[in-house]
C-alpha cells in the first residue's frame, strides 16, 4: 500500500551546496559517479573506519544485528556537517550512513512488538551515524570513544559518539531550525512552527533501537539508527494525527531525511523533532508504583483505553482503511500458525498445547469461510505500557513512538492491520506489569484488562465483543513472547506460558498470569 499524503506541508526548502570540507573530497552520496579521487576517499575512510565499526556497532543497544558476525562494510553516504581543521579544538562531525553485512541466524525481537520471522535471513541493514571528531577528546567524553583510525582522512583523529558532545547535538537542532538541503541530507521544519535557539541537549541513556536527545525541555528528537527507504511510520502516522486535530499524539515539529541513489530517490527517514511532556510518567512505570502499594489501576487503564481507540479512530479518518474478506483472513491466519509451529520447534514447552492454540487461528479463517469480514487499518503496531505517557499538566494519556516492530520491514509495518492486534499487545503488557510487580494472583491483571477494553469500547465497539479476533491476536503475541523469553530470558518464560495456557483453553478459568511472578 503507497503512504497516504501527509496532511500538511512542511517547509524545508533547498539551500546551496555545501562546501567541501577537509575530511571528504565532497559532500555526496556514494554509490554515485563521481571521480575517481573522490571513490578513493571514500573507500580510505570506509577502509580506516571497519575495525572501529566491527567492535564498538555490535556493543550499541541499537544495533539489530547481535550475536551474528559482522563479514564487511559499504558506504551509502557520507557528510560533513561540520569540518574538524587539524589542529583545531573545535570538533568535527560526520554523518555517515553505513550498510553492515551479516550472515543469517536464529533470532527475535523483545516483547512489546509484533511477532516476528522465527529465523534473520541474511542481512544488510543499513545505520545511520553520526561521529564526532577531534585531535584531543575532553575528558567528560572519554565514555563515548569510539577509537582512532589508522591511516585515512580521520588517521589519529579521536571519533567518538557525535550526539554524546553537546556542541554536536546542537548543530543537529540548528539544521532543523533552520531547514535547507546539505548534500543527500534534507531537513524540514513544519509549517509555522518555531523553534527556538540555545535549547541545551540532553542525551536519553535508556533507548533501545534508537536514540533521543532532549532539548531544553521543550524538544525531544528521535534519531533513527537503522533506516530504509521509506517514510518511517513514526513521522508519517503522528503527522497525519494532527492533521485531524487528534491531541493524543505529540506533532512533529521537523524532521531530516536522506536520499542517495540506489534507493529509487525514495527519502529515508533519519530523525524526527517532536515536543517533549516533560515531568510525564510512561504506562509501565504507573503500573509498577500501583502495584507497589496494591492501589487501584482500573481507572488509568480505563482512560488508556479510551485514549487508544480515540487514536485508532483519528488514523481510521486520516489514513485508508481495508477490509478483510476470507482470503486476508485465511493468510493471516496461516501466517499466525507458521509462526506458532516454528516457535513450537525451538520452545518443547509450546508443543503440548499447539493444538489448541492452532484452534484460534482456525476460528478466525472459518469466520471468513463464513463470510464474516473486519477492518483493517494504520495501527500502532506496538502498542504497550510503555508507549504510552501520562502528562503531567494534565493528566491524559498520550501514545508514542509509532515506528512499529523495528524488526520487521517498513511494508509490513505500513500495511493496514485489523487494531486488536494494537489491543492485545496492550492486554499481554498488563501481565507482563502484574508479574513484575509480584501482584500474586489474577485479579490485578483481570481488573485492568476489563477496564482498559471497556474503556476503549466507550469509543469504539469493546474489543471482547470479536473474540476470535481478540484471541487469535493475543495467541500470537504470546507465542512470541515465550520464543523471546526462552532464548534470552529463561527465568521470564513462566508469565508468557501462564498466558498460552489460558489461551489453549478459552472456556476454563480466567488466569491472565496464572499468578506467576518473577
Amino acid at each position: 500500500m503507497s503512504d497516504a499524503a501527509p496532511s500538511r506541508r512542511g517547509t524545508g526548502r533547498r539551500g546551496a551546496s555545501a562546501a567541501s570540507g577537509p575530511l571528504l573530497s565532497s559532500v555526496r552520496a556514494a554509490p554515485a559517479a563521481h571521480a575517481p579521487e573522490a571513490e578513493a576517499a571514500d573507500a580510505g575512510l570506509l577502509g580506516s573506519l571497519v575495525p572501529l565499526l566491527s567492535e564498538w556497532l555490535p556493543r550499541q543497544r541499537w544495533f539489530a544485528g547481535k550475536g551474528r558476525p559482522i563479514t564487511g562494510f559499504t558506504l551509502v553516504a557520507a557528510t560533513e556537517l561540520l569540518p574538524h581543521h587539524a589542529g583545531a579544538t573545535a570538533p568535527g562531525l560526520l554523518h555517515l550512513l553505513v550498510r553492515a553485512q551479516q550472515p543469517g541466524s536464529p533470532g527475535a525481537a523483545p516483547p512489546g512488538g509484533a511477532p516476528g520471522p522465527a529465523i534473520h535471513a541474511g542481512t544488510d541493514d543499513c545505520y545511520q551515524l553520526l561521529l564526532g571528531v577531534q585531535d584531543v577528546l575532553p575528558p567528560h567524553l572519554a565514555p563515548a570513544l569510539i577509537g582512532r583510525p589508522v591511516g585515512g582522512p580521520l588517521h589519529g583523529r579521536a571519533v567518538y559518539e557525535g550526539l554524546a558532545d553537546p556542541r554536536l547535538a546542537t548543530l543537529i537542532l540548528e539544521r532543523l531550525r533552520l531547514p535547507g538541503r546539505l548534500g543527500p541530507l534534507r531537513f524540514t521544519r513544519e509549517e509555522g512552527v518555531v523553534i527556538g535557539a540555545g535549547l541545551a541537549p540532553r542525551l536519553i541513556g535508556a533507548e533501545q533501537s534508537n536514540s533521543s536527545v532532549v532539548y531544553g525541555e521543550t524538544y525531544i528528537l528521535k534519531l533513527f539508527r537503522r533506516v530504509c527507504p521509506g517514510t518511517n511510520p513514526d513521522l508519517e502516522l503522528p503527522r497525519a494525527l494532527a492533521g485531524t486535530g487528534c491531541a493524543r499524539v505529540p506533532a512533529p515539529a521537523a524532521w531530516f531525511e536522506a536520499v542517495v541513489p540506489g534507493a529509487g530517490a525514495e527519502a529515508m527517514t533519519l530523525g524526527v523533532l517532536q515536543p517533549y511532556l516533560p515531568g510525564s510518567a510512561d504506562g509501565w512505570q504507573l503500573a509498577l508504583s500501583a502495584l507497589a502499594v496494591r492501589a487501584d489501576f482500573t481507572a488509568s487503564a480505563r482512560a488508556l483505553g479510551h485514549a487508544t481507540a480515540e487514536v485508532h479512530g483519528a488514523l481510521a479518518e486520516a489514513l485508508p482503511t481495508v477490509v478483510l474478506r476470507r482470503p486476508q483472513l485465511e493468510h493471516l491466519a496461516a501466517a499466525m500458525t507458521r509462526r506458532l509451529d516454528a516457535a513450537a520447534e525451538a520452545v518443547p514447552a509450546l508443543r503440548p498445547y499447539r493444538a489448541a492454540l492452532r484452534g484460534a487461528y482456525d476460528d478466525l479463517a472459518a469466520l471468513g469461510r463464513a463470510g464474516r469480514t473486519w477492518r483493517a487499518q494504520r495501527i500502532h503496531g506496538d502498542l504497550h505500557l510503555g508507549q504510552a505517557l501520562r502528562t503531567a499538566e494534565d493528566g491524559r494519556w498520550a501514545l508514542i513512538d509509532f515506528e512499529g516492530e523495528p524488526a520487521r520491514p517498513l511494508a509490513e509495518r505500513t500495511r493496514p492491520q485489523p487494531a486488536a492486534r494494537d489491543v492485545a499487545g496492550m492486554l499481554r503488557s498488563f501481565d507482563y506489569a502484574a508479574a513484575v510487580g509480584r501482584a500474586g494472583g489474577t485479579s490485578w491483571a483481570e481488573r485492568a484488562r476489563a477496564a482498559f477494553c471497556e474503556g476503549y469500547g466507550a469509543v469504539h465497539g469493546d474489543p471482547r465483543e470479536e473474540p476470535q479476533l481478540l484471541r487469535a491476536h493475543e495467541t500470537d503475541k504470546a507465542v512470541y513472547e515465550v520464543l523471546y523469553e526462552a532464548r534470552h530470558r529463561p527465568d521470564w518464560l513462566v508469565v508468557p506460558m501462564a498466558a498460552i495456557r489460558r489461551l489453549a483453553d478459552p472456556t476454563g478459568p480466567a488466569a491472565p498470569n496464572g499468578g506467576h511472578t518473577l
